[in-house]
């Protein structure tokens, strides 16, 4: 596995993982990942990134144990800013990323490029994808803005379903049920490891118009599922804890009782 510069310089402890990470023994490349992960070295987080497409297993767990405890993209926030960022963990950004993926592909291969309809139902699906984003940026300073945002990219995902639906009717094609074993079939391949558009590559590039779109209808559900998931925990978060001028407030107040040694 090569290793890609990240910022890290070439002494320290960052360097010096990220040579074992380049080793030809899975073993010791599953023991420098779970280093980074315990050294919260962030720097190297493309590096663990890569590695979770490792030929060996041992090696993909440990890469995904290491980034889901390094610093997220943004920071772990503190007292006032909250923890932002690291959006790439989050299962709803992954679903809208391969809806997103897959949206263009069908765009491409089944309508007009030029066509409005094929700008509409791209952009919608980069929405979904691109506002989840852009919440988790947002999340350090605004939890309203991280809900609006998260509460955007489910409305745009919501538009695209629509759009999935109209192609179907309007060629006289048949949306497959939940009880259809071809629907089945697809929704089983949300429990593949490291799932992504390749998953589902062949519907896109060679299944027909039917397949096509409802394979995507499917992909689309599960990520509107998880969005709904999503925000339901931030609002309980922004319920449980406050905006941040409650988290202001508190600070100041707890800075304060420690001025007076209470």
């Amino acid at each position: 596995m090569n290793s890609t510069n990240s910022g890290w310089k070439a002494s320290g402890p960052g360097a010096e993982v990220a040579a074992l990470l380049r080793e030809g023994s899975p073993r010791v490349r599953a023991l420098a990942l779970r280093l980074a992960g315990k050294l919260d070295l962030a720097l190297l987080r493309s590096e663990l990134a890569a590695a979770q497409a490792d030929p060996d297993e041992e090696v993909r767990v440990a890469a995904q144990w290491a980034l889901e405890r390094v610093t997220p993209n943004g920071g772990r926030g503190g007292a006032i800013i909250q923890r932002h960022g690291g959006y790439q963990g989050l299962k709803a950004h992954q679903a809208a990323e391969i809806a997103y993926d897959a949206t263009a592909a069908f765009c491409n291969r089944f309508i007009e490029r030029r066509s409005r309809t094929h700008d509409q139902m791209v952009q919608a699906a980069r929405s979904g994808k691109q506002n989840i984003v852009e919440a988790s940026a947002a999340a350090g300073i605004s939890s309203k803005t991280e809900l609006k945002l998260t509460g955007v990219a489910r409305a745009s995902l919501e538009e695209l379903l629509a759009d999935f639906r109209d192609f179907l009717r309007q060629r006289g094609l048949p949306q497959w049920g939940k009880e259809d074993p071809r629907a089945a079939e697809v929704r089983k391949l949300a429990y593949v490891e490291n799932r992504s558009y390749r998953t589902y590559k062949s519907y896109f590039e060679e299944g027909s118009p039917e397949a096509a779109a409802n394979t995507a209808l499917c992909l689309v559900y599960q990520a509107t599922y998880l969005l709904d998931r999503l925000l339901k925990q931030l609002e309980r978060a922004f319920i449980e804890k406050g905006g941040i001028s409650e988290r202001m407030f508190q600070a100041r107040q707890e800075h304060r009782r420690q001025e007076q040694g209470l």
